[in-house]
Parts: structure tokens; sequence; C-alpha cells
């Protein structure tokens, strides 16, 4: 399992591991993803999706992105990380969260949504961006290949730093495929505004 082997024509992944519950928040918190290749600002929605928001929260005030990397960068598709440190060593999560990507909030390009495995609701820490708008991500149906993955919020400043990050050259790992060929790392990633 894990981050798999695809193309672009294939889904954003992650492992299942363990979950906490955080504190109330506003319907659009902040946060910002420090990265190596500038800052990157997201407004979040938990109005459209509460668990989602409040679980990726809890990952950042609890320092799990910090020092986190994309791991797995497709031009024309995605930019995936928040699972694998800067040796491409898995980090432990907390538990999976139910999926809501039946919430309206469609995979467009500047949002972000959460990375799974093939089972719905298996969602932990890892995240990608969309770099265009990827349709076929989207809810369609609560059945196997219509689940979709869970948009919870866009990028509102730093869209020029995802494109950067889309453009690096990009090899294999061990198993990994598209994996930057020098590590784009979040070297920091903090709650604005609740």
């Amino acid at each position: 399992m894990g981050c798999t082997n695809t193309t672009a024509t294939q889904t954003p992944s992650t492992n299942i591991t363990t979950n906490s519950k955080d504190t109330q928040m506003s319907d659009m918190p902040v946060v910002q993803l420090n990265t190596s290749m500038g800052e990157i600002v997201i407004e979040l929605n938990a109005e459209k999706a509460p668990k989602t928001v409040e679980n990726f929260v809890s990952y950042v005030k609890s320092g799990h992105y910090d020092g986190t990397i994309f791991h797995r960068v497709i031009p024309d598709f995605m930019i995936q990380g928040g699972g694998m440190d800067a040796d491409m060593n898995e980090k432990s999560t907390n538990a999976p969260i139910e999926n809501e990507a039946d919430n309206g909030l469609k995979n467009e390009e500047g949002t972000i949504a959460m990375a799974r495995t093939q089972d719905p609701h298996s969602a932990t820490s890892q995240f990608f961006i969309n770099v265009k708008n990827n349709a076929f991500l989207n809810h369609s149906g609560k059945n196997m290949q219509g689940w979709g993955y869970t948009v919870f919020g866009k990028v509102t400043s730093g869209m020029d730093v995802v494109k950067k990050i889309e453009g690096v050259p990009t090899g294999r790992y061990g198993m990994h495929a598209d994996v930057p060929k020098e590590p784009v790392i979040i070297n920091s990633a903090v709650v604005v505004s609740e």
C-alpha cells in the first residue's frame, strides 16, 4: 500500500495507521505551508468538510507536517505531500477519517484534497494540491468507483509556488515514482487564523 507507483491517470494515495479530535474553529481557518520553495497559504472550508479540516488542523498543530516533503509531483495533475520525510520514510499517523467528498467542493485547480488508498475512508495525513481541474477525482456516487477525493480548501496565496513545485525534475526513489530529485520540504505548517 502507501504511495504507489502511478501515472497521471491514477489517483493520489496514502497509507493507513492511528485519530485525534481537536478544538472548535471557524468555518474558514487559514493554514500557511512554509516550503523550501516559498509560502503557500490555504483557506480551509470547515463548513463543507468539518471532519477533514479538523483532521488537517490537528496535524498542523501537532507539528506533523514540519520536515515532510512533497514526495509525489505529477505535472498537469497534482503535487502530493504530508506523509514522508526527506529520506522517504513514512511518518506515523492518526486513524483514518470519513470521506467527505460528497460536500459539493470540486477538485479544481488550486484546491487541496486528501490523498487516500483505494478504501474511500482511508485518508490520514497526506494531501494534494490540484494543479489543474481534475474532475475525475470528484465524488459521483457512494460506491468504490465514485467516492472521490475530499476537497477541503483552496490556495489563496502562493499558487506560483505550487506551480514551481509542479515543475521540479522528478524520478524514481526505491519503489516510488514521481519523486522530486531535490526534496521540496515543508519546513513548517502553521495555523494563521482559526
